[in-house]
């Protein structure tokens, strides 16, 4: 047995053995595993490096670009002019930009006050309901518990051969109103329970705006985009700006210096005129409604008219009259307001 022993080990010795190789198994799987997840980490992180090496090397060769056309005589005042009509296109998409955003807000938190405001009638109305029926029950508590006590006092005063007669009715009359005002105390704790409820329940979240909602919203966003196409007073130069902000510095040539210094006194022009400009919400809100009229969409889940159907620049005049031109603002994306349209 010794022999034995000492060749196949006892029992505790080979489960002692057993449970060390287990964890070491374990041990080497879960090695494996982190080394494969630090491998896909590493492969990752590269393909990050490359990427970054790449946008460098974009950007450096921009720049270089860049430098070559401010160096060029013939070229100079023409990047000059490229950014400043990009400036004078990105001014038009800030603008819009943020009148989609506080118009966007302001929609939403019309709505939340009245999904609120109603929110909080039917919570007045349930109230209302509870303390009717409360009080309803404390009345009635109030006059059992005075029957009671007349009861009470009643067999007090019984005395001889009628209070042996008549202790068992009273008694069970005392027992039957005394359960009732039981079960209406039982009741008055549930009815104070669901008061607790009514005052502890959280007002209703905003889920978003509906289609018709949206809709509005973005026929007022395309009625600002068409007061700052009618800005610039003439479409080729909002197309220029336009032109300037699609492309990159050298893909567009203005002419010579003197043309240049011509487009860049327009640009300061119409920057004055956007400052000094009034964008009246009257007028906005008149335009919006032509804008709304003419609209067409793909389905009735969509927001977002068919870009040909609001086409139709409409401008006011001082005697009233309505001007209508043609400018496809939504299918070219002018000022980015794809970007700003609710969906």
């Amino acid at each position: 047995m010794s022999v034995l022993a000492g060749l196949f080990g006892s029992a505790p010795d080979q489960s002692h053995d057993s449970e060390k190789l287990l964890h070491l198994y374990w041990n080497r799987a879960e090695l494996k595993k982190e080394f494969a997840g630090l491998r896909k980490e590493q492969f990752r992180l590269r393909d990050l490096v490359k990427q970054q090496e790449g946008a460098t090397a974009r950007l450096q060769q921009k720049l270089e670009h860049l430098e070559n056309l401010l160096i060029d005589p013939e070229w100079a005042s023409n990047a000059v002019t490229f950014y400043q009509l990009r400036g004078l296109a990105l001014r038009c998409e800030r603008k819009l930009a943020r009148f989609a955003e506080q118009l966007k807000q302001q929609r939403e938190q019309k709505q939340h006050n009245q999904l609120l405001v109603s929110w909080n009638d039917e919570r007045m109305r349930e109230r209302r309901i509870i303390e009717r029926k409360l009080a309803g029950v404390r009345e009635t508590v109030t006059e059992l518990g005075a029957a009671l006590k007349a009861e009470k006092a009643k067999l007090v005063r019984m005395k001889g051969f009628l209070k042996v007669f008549r202790r068992r009715t009273v008694t069970a009359i005392l027992e039957k109103t005394s359960n009732q005002i039981a079960e209406l105390q039982q009741q008055e704790l549930e009815l104070l329970d669901k008061l607790q409820q009514l005052k502890d329940r959280r007002p209703p979240e905003n889920h978003g705006l509906d289609i018709a909602t949206k809709r509005s919203i973005n026929f007022m966003i395309i009625s600002y985009a068409q007061q700052l196409f009618l800005h610039f007073g003439d479409s080729d130069f909002a197309a220029l700006a336009k032109e300037a902000n699609d492309k990159s510095v050298g893909g567009i040539k203005y002419g010579n210096d003197t043309d240049c210094q011509h487009l860049l006194r327009r640009i300061q022009k119409h920057v004055a005129i956007m400052d000094r400009s009034n964008d009246v919400a009257a007028v906005l809100q008149k335009r919006s409604q032509l804008i709304g009229e003419k609209a067409v969409f793909r389905s009735d889940d969509d927001a977002v008219p068919v870009a040909t159907s609001v086409a139709a620049v409409f401008s006011f005049g001082s005697d009233a009259s309505i001007t209508e031109s043609k400018a496809n603002i939504l299918g070219e994306n002018y000022w980015g307001i794809a970007k700003y349209l609710s969906r």
